[in-house]
């Protein structure tokens, strides 16, 4: 009976061994759908591509672009700031930007563990 006790506490370490393993070495989840229906339309594209770069894209702005890109700062780009707002409410659903609340104005930026994780994904699917 003692054995059959010593045998379960070692598959027990074991599972618990092999969990941990798979969890340090898991990536981001992400939602692949949802990062698809977002590229679909190519003025998030561009947005994102924008983004890449800020400086080269936006000029200059009150704050550093460290912070991200101020939502404003899209509407210079010949788009109303509803339809800037809609399309940065996308981006950022499925988790391809992150905002920054500084004060009264919303700053973005790219989530590139997402894009990374993202591309590697689809890498190994097709």
């Amino acid at each position: 009976m003692k054995h059959l006790h010593i045998v379960k506490i070692r598959y027990i370490f074991r599972l618990i061994a092999i969990q941990r393993y798979i969890a340090s070495t898991m990536t981001t989840p992400i939602d692949l759908d949802e990062i698809i229906k977002a590229l679909a339309h190519p003025t998030r594209r561009e947005m994102l591509a924008c983004l890449k770069n800020p400086e080269q894209h936006f000029g200059s702005q009150e704050h550093p672009f460290e912070f991200g890109v101020c939502a404003g700062k899209f509407t210079q780009c010949g788009l109303s700031q509803s339809t800037v707002s809609a399309h940065l409410a996308v981006l950022q659903r499925a988790q391809l930007i992150s905002c920054k609340k500084v004060g009264q104005w919303n700053f973005f930026k790219r989530n590139e563990e997402v894009i990374s994780e993202f591309l590697l994904q689809m890498g190994k699917e097709l």
